[in-house]
């Protein structure tokens, strides 16, 4: 790879984009950035130049020799590019409110990745993110795409799958809060622990090896869990911590914090719908928090990442993105938590799917540490859920409304029959600016 590194951020005005800066500032003697390229849409100008005077000042405050660009036109910034970061919300947040209160208001969980919500989320993205692709295919050809745009592991499958673009990597932060989470429990640093994790985007498992090759996973598991165990919030936007205690020492696995929709489904509903009452939906929360970090970034004087960006519920997603980009550089052989094609990692699920496992990070991309079959409990959700996975991303890639329809009746978030199709077609006529591949012929 040449010498000064070209990174282009398409979704440059997000709120997030200061954690970015921070990463590459902090890795620069490594990762030798010249040009970096903020991206966005017309209807991000405003937030772009926001965050874009704020990146600058604090490349400045730096002193490190790299020029920062704003477009609004991605063709501008592709060209040549060696890295092309992915952080965009295709309908702004406007387009997740309407993902959370349509499923609430029908009963069921509204939420940005899970459920109604998130598949809606992989129908508007999916399609652009092909169109990036296509475009990296025709302007950078050798560049890779480090996609944290969500659901984080569907957007990479179907890169993968029908974009056919095997340089991508898909990030998720919430791997990152489940090691400083049992690393606070354990009383040990996380340099002396070996974490194992395999499953899909935002439904993983994982188990907790100490540097001398002994399991730690149930110690964690009673730290975590145990009756009057008082675990620390490790994902901003998931209220409800509470797991079953017996149901977990079963697995014998550490599970996910979004695995509270499945196997706590009446606790976060009850949850969803009285926060809704009280403040909103997750979504209005972050609206307002946005609004507010977007008054701290008009700052002139303001050249470094806020303490009030850790509120926003993504910490951490930027500086591991900039880790990636620092290992495939480097060859550094960093371990760390992916999406990535299986190839035969996790025996349950196809070869060819995207997976969310323990993987090598080097200059020919993530190679996933091998993890074998998993147990009938974690098996059986997992399976269902690579297949719903499966049927959404055919759905946003086709406009098929009986795909979709399959995909909802499919996911345990969903009730099926009736009320499967009505909160479809109230979620595509409410979308219906965002979604032409569904539109192009007369729905059924």
């Amino acid at each position: 790879m040449k010498d000064g590194v070209k990174i282009v951020t398409i979704g440059g005005g997000s709120s997030y984009t200061p954690e970015l800066i921070e990463g590459f500032i902090k890795r620069y003697s490594e990762l030798p950035i010249k040009e970096l390229w903020l991206v966005d849409i017309e209807a991000g100008r405003e937030k772009l130049e926001i965050v874009g005077n704020m990146a600058k000042r604090m490349v400045k405050a730096a002193g490190i020799d790299c020029e920062i660009h704003l477009t609004l036109d991605r063709r501008e910034a592709l060209p040549d590019a060696d890295f092309v970061t992915t952080q965009f919300r295709v309908g702004l947040l406007d387009a997740r409110i309407k993902d959370e209160r349509i499923p609430l208001s029908h009963g069921m969980i509204g939420q940005e990745t899970n459920g109604a919500g998130g598949m809606f989320k992989a129908f508007r993205t999916i399609p652009v993110i092909l169109d990036i692709v296509s475009d990296m295919r025709e302007l950078c050809p050798n560049a890779w795409l480090i996609n944290f745009t969500n659901p984080a592991g569907m957007v990479t499958e179907a890169v993968l799958r029908y974009g056919n673009w095997e340089k991508v990597i898909g990030l998720c932060n919430v791997p990152i809060g489940a090691v400083k989470s049992a690393s606070a429990v354990l009383g040990k640093p996380e340099k002396d622990l070996f974490f194992k994790f395999a499953g899909i985007n935002h439904l993983h498992w994982h188990r907790v090896f100490d540097k001398d090759g002994t399991e730690l996973t149930e110690k964690v598991i009673d730290g975590l869990y145990a009756p009057g165990a008082n675990p620390e919030m490790v994902v901003e936007n998931i209220k409800d911590m509470r797991f079953l205690y017996e149901q977990v020492k079963h697995l014998k696995m550490l599970p996910c914090p979004y695995h509270r929709y499945y196997y706590m489904t009446d606790n976060m509903l009850k949850d969803e719908i009285a926060a809704f009452k009280e403040e909103g939906t997750r979504g209005e929360v972050v609206k307002r928090l946005e609004e507010s970090l977007f008054e701290l970034y008009k700052d002139p004087n303001l050249d470094h990442k806020p303490e009030e960006l850790s509120k926003r519920g993504g910490a951490h997603y930027s500086d591991a993105a900039c880790e990636i980009i620092n290992s495939i550089y480097n060859y550094k052989g960093t371990k760390m938590v992916v999406s990535t094609r299986n190839n035969g990692a996790i025996d349950d699920v196809p070869y060819e799917s995207a997976v969310e496992i323990t993987s090598i990070i080097g200059a020919h991309g993530a190679e996933p540490i091998n993890f074998g079959k998993f147990a009938p409990a974690e098996r059986g959700l997992l399976q269902v859920m690579k297949a719903m996975e499966e049927l959404t991303i055919e759905a946003a890639v086709t406009g098929d409304y009986a795909t979709a329809l399959q995909a909802f009746t499919l996911n345990p978030l969903v009730p099926s029959g009736d009320i499967a199709k009505e909160v479809l077609n109230e979620l595509l006529e409410a979308h219906k600016d965002h979604l032409p591949q569904f539109f192009v012929k007369q729905q059924v």
